[in-house]
C-alpha cells in the first residue's frame, strides 16, 4: 500500500472483492447416504467392468447457494482413474433453481427421478445416468469427488451427446459458486 492511499479505501476494495465470496460461503452439500471421507457402499459400485455393485446413486442435499442463483449442476468425478484425466461417473445440467436436493436412485438413464427440466450429460461409461465407482483391482482407493454448482443462467445449451468436458466448461463459464465432498473407493487385487 502506498503511504499516501487512505486505509478505508483500501478496506472498501477489499471488501467489494470478496462480496461475491461472501454469497457462497455457507453453500454446501451433503448426503444421507454418503459421509464426506467414508467409504462408498456396494449400493454405489458400478455393475460391469469387473465389479458387481448395484450401481445407485446416493441421495444428495444442498443448502446456501447465492441468492442470484438461476439453475444447478451436479458432478461425480473420479481424479485417480488411470486415463490421464480422470473418470466422469455422474453429470447433471440445468437442475432448476428451485431444487435442494436429487433422491437416491436418481441416476437412471432415463433421468426419471431427476427434478423436472434436469438433463444427464453422456458419462465416461459412454451413456447418461449415474456409473458407480470401478477403480481397477489393487488400486490405492480412489476419490470419487461429489460437487454441486450454483450456476448463473437458467439454462445450459449443451448439444446431445456432449461430452463431460463439454458439460464442464460450461458449468465453469457460468458458475457462482460450488460445494463438494469426497467419498473413497479401492478394490482388493
Amino acid at each position: 500500500m502506498k503511504p499516501d492511499t487512505p486505509r478505508s479505501l483500501v478496506l472498501a476494495a477489499a471488501l467489494v472483492a470478496a462480496a461475491p465470496l461472501a454469497g457462497a460461503a455457507g453453500f454446501s452439500l451433503g448426503s444421507p447416504t454418503i459421509k464426506p471421507g467414508s467409504t462408498l457402499t456396494e449400493a454405489q459400485v458400478f455393475n460391469g467392468f469387473g465389479c458387481s455393485g448395484k450401481n445407485i446413486s446416493p441421495a444428495l442435499k444442498w443448502s446456501g447457494a447465492p441468492k442470484d442463483t438461476k439453475s444447478f449442476a451436479l458432478t461425480v468425478y473420479d481424479p485417480d482413474a488411470p486415463t490421464g484425466s480422470g473418470w466422469w461417473h455422474w453429470v447433471i445440467y440445468n437442475i432448476p433453481a428451485s431444487a435442494t436436493e436429487i433422491p437416491e436412485g436418481a441416476g437412471t438413464a432415463d433421468g426419471k427421478g431427476l427434478p423436472a427440466g434436469s438433463q444427464q450429460g453422456r458419462t465416461d461409461f459412454g451413456v447418461p445416468g449415474f456409473g458407480g465407482a470401478c477403480p481397477p483391482p489393487g488400486d490405492k482407493p480412489h476419490r470419487y469427488i461429489f460437487t454441486v454448482y450454483a450456476l448463473k443462467t437458467d439454462k445450459l445449451d449443451i448439444p446431445e451427446g456432449g461430452t463431460a468436458a463439454l458439460v464442464g466448461y460450461m458449468i465453469n463459464a457460468n458458475k457462482l459458486a460450488s460445494a463438494s465432498f469426497t467419498a473413497k473407493y479401492g478394490r482388493k487385487k
